[in-house]
């Protein structure tokens, strides 16, 4: 069977020496242009022969710690500071991050929740499948920013996943460290299917990623540490010259699915924890009030286990399912 060509081309040489600026050029016919294209910005840095890094941020497009460090280092990065390659994409989901939305406003597709993809498939599954079949390929490293977005806010961590390959984990696990974001964590997903994570890994490549803030908002001080973890993770990959300018990092595990609390209910929901707080099995840490009428006792939320109080929903109304807060457990590095 003949394997379906992308849709997708690039603008830039991924071999060519030196820096270039350019797009991934999908052809998008709508009704304000019947040939018009989606075109994601892309730089591709080649000097030397060492590793190749893909960085890639806007893999949802309300969160913009990634993309702020993606476009700065493409403004600035000069080919005699790399001793490899690098392939910068700072809003994978282009068409989400142009509208400020997890996922893509024209086909609603969540891209973290698309791969491999399809060349024929719709807009969220090309680009999946451009990444799955050319760019992945091609990198040694993998480093996908995330954070929170518009509904849910994080204490500024990265992370890597715990794998079946204990060598790639601890090369993962070793950029983590090397990132030096106030918190690391082994993490855990909710649900791994479809996503970029998994398919690098199930290549075999070395993946690490964030979770900066949250709120659909990025502060200085998150922005900073995604510019800082940058650079020290390049360095220590051996992609750039330099050296690691070293920060410490608080070590948590994501152990079992008890980390998680959803809600049962909807409604308004008050926190009585804020992130960073010791919070114990049990222990009351929001509540929910009904809307619809005054006069009801709230709804209390505990927590599934002790730990650290490490991620929590952002907006003031919940949904039954929403996830409302996720307990960490603090270790040793």
């Amino acid at each position: 069977m003949q394997m379906i060509p992308s849709p997708i081309t690039a603008t830039v040489d991924y071999a060519a020496p030196g820096v270039h600026h350019g797009f991934l050029r999908l052809p998008y016919s709508r009704d304000d242009a019947a040939w018009g294209s989606i075109m994601t910005p892309i730089t591709v840095v080649n000097n030397g022969d060492g590793p190749t890094a893909l960085l890639t941020g806007g893999n949802h497009g309300d969160e913009y710690e990634g993309p702020i460090a993606l476009y700065d280092l493409a403004a600035k990065i000069r080919a005699e500071d790399v001793t490899g390659r690098i392939i910068i994409v700072p809003a994978m989901n282009y068409p989400a991050f142009g509208a400020s939305t997890r996922t893509s406003p024209i086909d609603h597709g969540n891209l973290n929740r698309s791969f491999p993809g399809r060349p024929d498939g719709t807009v969220t599954q090309k680009i999946a499948d451009y990444f799955q079949r050319v760019l992945l390929p091609m990198a040694d490293v993998v480093l996908d920013f995330h954070s929170g977005g518009k509904t849910l806010d994080f204490l500024p961590y990265c992370a890597a996943h715990i794998l079946p390959d204990k060598r790639q984990e601890e090369q993962s696990f070793d950029l983590v460290r090397a990132f030096g974001a106030p918190w690391s964590v082994k993490m855990l997903e909710i649900d791994a299917v479809g996503m970029y994570d998994t398919a690098a890994e199930d290549m075999g490549k070395v993946f690490v990623t964030t979770e900066l803030g949250g709120g659909g908002t990025a502060t200085a001080s998150t922005a900073n540490i995604a510019i800082r973890g940058l650079q020290n993770l390049l360095i220590a990959a051996g992609v750039m010259r330099g050296e690691v300018e070293a920060h410490p990092t608080r070590w948590l595990d994501m152990p079992d699915a008890d980390c998680f609390t959803f809600a049962e209910d909807g409604g308004l929901i008050t926190f009585l924890a804020d992130l960073g707080d010791a919070v114990a099995k049990g222990q009351p840490i929001a509540r929910i009030f009904t809307v619809t009428r005054t006069g009801l006792a709230p709804v209390t939320v505990t927590a599934n286990r002790s730990g650290l109080f490490m991620a929590r929903h952002f907006p003031g109304i919940v949904k039954p399912g929403d996830c409302v807060a996720v307990v960490g457990v603090e270790i040793e590095a």
